[in-house]
């Protein structure tokens, strides 16, 4: 069995935050990652609003947190699946999917979230078929066609903005009355003008329909209660997020909606175990605040290491 003065759970803007800050400490450190390093951030086209870069994509990004996180002989990095944490008096057990198990003095979860599904009828039946969540991975394949994005949250404004470089024409299909979003104002302004965008306001999505691939939405209009089915070649949900705790949510606090509850310093209701990122129960879920968070965790998580001597 592996053993580690800290383990930090996720490879996202938080989790290599974190891992900096842990190099620095000196602390001996493992970062576990599902899938991909970045996460979520891969997938977005263009920042504008991280300091130091005033436009750089995702993925470039997250490459610099990436190198600067291995930079360290202290940290190393594997993939993994997390499906378990045991608290023990010596600290934790970590056992992954795969029947690895490794032990650690403090933990850091950093697991971020994923995209929330609506379970509309088609929708799951339709899913790489026309149905999509991730802009970055499939524009190609809708290139020159008439698509669907529900959502008018930040999110969904930048992948209109980015689709529009693709697509023929984009509806985005809003809950909110006309001329209402919920996303911030220089978005706003941004795909206002953009002549390939359309808005259909105060609908929701009813259902999926397609036969190989999708070709048809229906929308329900909720002034008058009534549904519409209309053409498309595809559509973009971005019904915003879910967080990655189901692994935890029976050993730490979360909230009704299933993100982890900490104090300022980062710390769960368990001690010794500290969360990061978007998957922490907070009011704002951007790359900054992800790798401050990350950041305090781990100055957090040594002082609990040392305070208990075993460092």
């Amino acid at each position: 069995m592996n053993t580690y003065d800290l383990i930090i759970i996720g490879g996202g803007a938080a989790g290599l935050s974190s891992a900096i800050y842990a190099g620095r400490a000196l602390l001996k450190t493992l970062v576990i990652e599902k899938f991909s390093y970045g996460g979520r951030v891969n997938d977005t086209p263009k920042i504008i609003n991280y300091p130091g870069f005033k436009e750089i994509s995702g993925r470039d990004l997250i490459n610099e947190f990436r190198k600067q996180a291995e930079s360290f002989p202290t940290n190393e990095f594997a993939f993994g699946t997390v499906k378990e944490i045991e608290k023990t008096e010596d600290g934790f057990v970590l056992r992954t999917l795969r029947r690895r198990e490794y032990t650690a003095k403090a933990v850091i979860i950093a697991t971020g979230t994923y995209a929330k599904m609506l379970n509309v009828p088609g929708e799951t039946e339709f899913a790489g078929r026309g149905v999509s969540y991730c802009s970055t991975c499939d524009a190609d394949y809708f290139k020159d066609k008439d698509i669907h994005i529900l959502g008018s949250g930040d999110l969904a404004l930048e992948e209109a903005d980015y689709l529009s470089n693709f697509a023929n024409s984009i509806n985005m299909i809003i809950i909110h009355e006309e001329g209402k979003f919920d996303g911030n104002k220089l978005e706003v302004e941004r795909i206002m003008k953009n002549p390939k965008i359309s808005y259909t306001w105060n609908s929701k999505l009813e259902g999926i329909n397609g036969n190989e691939r999708v070709n048809s939405l229906d929308i329900l209009d909720l002034s008058d209660n009534t549904k519409t089915r209309v053409t498309s070649d595809g559509i973009f949900i971005f019904a915003g997020m879910s967080p990655n705790s189901n692994f935890v949510k029976n050993l730490v606090e979360v909230d009704d909606f299933g993100f982890i509850k900490t104090d300022e310093a980062m710390r769960t209701s368990v001690e010794g175990i500290f969360a990061a990122g978007d998957i922490r129960d907070k009011a704002l879920r951007q790359i900054v605040t992800a790798a401050n968070d990350g950041a305090v965790a781990t100055v957090y998580a040594e002082r609990y290491i040392r305070k208990r001597g075993v460092l």
